[in-house]
C-alpha cells in the first residue's frame, strides 16, 4: 500500500461551501460502484433489470426511513454501475447527509459481501462504492420534478461505456 502523501493525495471537496448538510432539505445523490463495475444489473431495451445485488441495494434504500428518524426518500433508481436518488432530511432528524450516505454505503457493502459468500455474487475490488458521492441541493419543486424525470429516464439514456 502506498504511503499517504498530502502533496499527491489531497482530495478537493465537492460539497457546497458553508452549507449545513444536517439542515432540512432534499438532496439529489449519485453513488458509483468502484471502478464503475456493472455489479447491480443491466439495461435491456431501455429498462433496468437489477441483479440480486441491485435488488438488495434498492431494498436498503427503501428501508432508510424506517431505520433513521428524520430521513425520507423520494425518486430512486439502481443502474448497472451507480445509483441515483433523492434523500429528504427533515428538521430535528440529527443526521447529516454524509451520515446517511456513509450508513447506506456501509450497510450495502456488508450485505454485498454476504452475497459474495452465500450467493456467489461477483466480487468487487477493494471497496464496493467509490469513496465519495455526488450531491446536489434541490432548491425548489421545479428542480425536484426535473430530477425525478432525470432519474426515471436514466435507463433510456444509458450508453454502454
Amino acid at each position: 500500500m502506498q504511503k499517504y502523501d498530502p502533496a499527491k493525495h489531497h482530495r478537493r471537496s465537492i460539497r457546497l461551501p458553508g452549507h449545513d448538510y444536517s439542515a432540512a432539505g432534499a438532496y439529489f445523490v449519485t453513488i458509483c460502484v468502484n471502478h464503475r463495475h456493472r455489479l447491480l444489473g443491466e439495461i435491456r431495451q431501455g429498462v433496468m433489470v437489477p441483479s440480486a445485488a441491485g435488488e438488495m441495494v434498492q431494498q436498503v434504500w427503501e428501508e432508510l426511513p424506517f431505520h433513521y428518524e428524520g430521513v425520507g426518500i423520494d425518486a430512486f433508481i439502481v443502474m448497472p454501475d451507480h445509483i441515483h436518488g433523492v434523500i429528504v432530511l427533515q428538521r430535528g432528524g440529527g443526521l447529516t447527509l454524509g451520515d446517511v450516505m456513509h450508513r447506506f454505503k456501509s450497510f450495502t457493502t456488508a450485505k454485498y459481501r454476504h452475497g459474495v459468500r452465500a450467493e456467489s455474487w461477483r466480487e468487487f475490488e477493494q471497496r464496493l462504492w467509490l469513496r465519495n458521492y455526488y450531491e446536489h441541493l434541490i432548491r425548489d419543486e421545479r428542480a425536484l420534478e426535473n430530477i425525478r424525470r432525470y432519474i426515471f429516464n436514466n435507463p433510456i439514456a444509458w450508453r454502454k461505456g
